[in-house]
């Protein structure tokens, strides 16, 4: 095996860890920081992975067989570990030879279609209720986020995922990425499943959507592919939009992606504290506008600004 498919190799190890073991940690930041704002102590920053190994070691309860229900946590889960490898973070993305933004986009879709058809194999009208939702606002969130990304493409002349990171970092901040990085951090929001977009979920109004069916250990693959997923996405918009500074060593460029990742959780933890959750119908229209403000940036970026 040559030096550069080892070191292939070792990058993708490196993501993959990253987001696999990292995710529960950050998770439990995030909790850690809920409960300070509602004045409490809150459960310790390792209750996440205490949580894992709890429904890792449960009895896995089905209400219905089928090959949907039984492989699609692992599907979900495995589909964003598939994401982390072609996103960068504090290098180019290890599986960057092997697909661009287009491809990064459909699969950062796949883990959600993975989820919404567990929810359907399941027969419970809740699950299926939470993975109609799910639907509704992968359509509406997945453009935004797929026009902010072209919006770097644009700039960069290429729409190879590394390469607009590079450019970005050479380059500077613009106008348009500007109002893009921020479209894909509006887009976060949703793609965490935070307040005020935890709508597919709604534990008091669909008793988990997607999830309510699940236990034991597809519940456990299910969180973890949430709590990952959150981490990925913010270390792609961190390393795209915002990928100063460079210091050219991969451990001091990854802890910083992970600072600045952290930061950007932090901000979404705060708006999912202090906001209600929205109905569908507003978080329709609420996307619409994200959507024509990346449109208005992809503009800007096409006249050069």
């Amino acid at each position: 095996m040559t030096t550069g498919a080892l070191q292939v190799l070792g990058l993708c190890a490196l993501n993959v860890l990253v987001a696999g073991l990292l995710s529960p940690l950050f998770e439990g930041m995030l909790r850690k920081l809920r409960a300070i704002v509602h004045s409490r102590m809150g459960p310790p920053l390792t209750q996440p992975y205490l949580d894992l190994l709890k429904l890792l070691g449960k009895e896995d309860l089905r209400t219905t067989g089928g090959v949907l229900s039984a492989l699609g946590p692992a599907m979900t889960l495995g589909s964003v570990l598939v994401l982390a490898m072609l996103v960068p973070m504090g290098a180019p993305p290890p599986l960057g030879f092997a697909g661009d933004v287009i491809v990064l986009v459909y699969v950062a879709g796949m883990g959600a279609v993975f989820l919404m058809l567990t929810a359907f194999a399941s027969g419970s009208p809740y699950a299926f209720v939470g993975g109609s939702r799910e639907m509704m606002l992968l359509l509406a969130v997945e453009p935004a986020m797929a026009i902010a990304l072209v919006v770097g493409a644009v700039k960069a002349g290429t729409l190879a995922t590394g390469a607009i990171a590079a450019w970005q970092a050479a380059n500077g901040p613009s106008l348009s990425t500007i109002l893009a990085g921020l479209a894909l951090f509006l887009a976060l929001q949703a793609q965490a499943g935070k307040l005020p977009f935890d709508i597919a979920e709604a534990d008091q109004e669909v008793m988990g959507g997607p999830l309510v069916e699940l236990s034991g250990p597809r519940l456990a693959l299910v969180r973890w592919a949430l709590w990952a997923r959150q981490l990925v996405v913010a270390c792609l918009l961190v390393e795209v939009f915002a990928p100063w500074p460079r210091l050219g060593l991969l451990p001091l460029d990854l802890a910083l992606t992970l600072v600045k990742a952290l930061v950007v959780l932090v901000l979404v933890a705060v708006i999912d504290v202090v906001n209600p959750r929205l109905r569908v119908d507003q978080a329709l229209r609420y996307y619409l506008r994200v959507g024509f403000s990346a449109l208005a940036a992809l503009a800007f970026a096409v006249i050069g600004m």
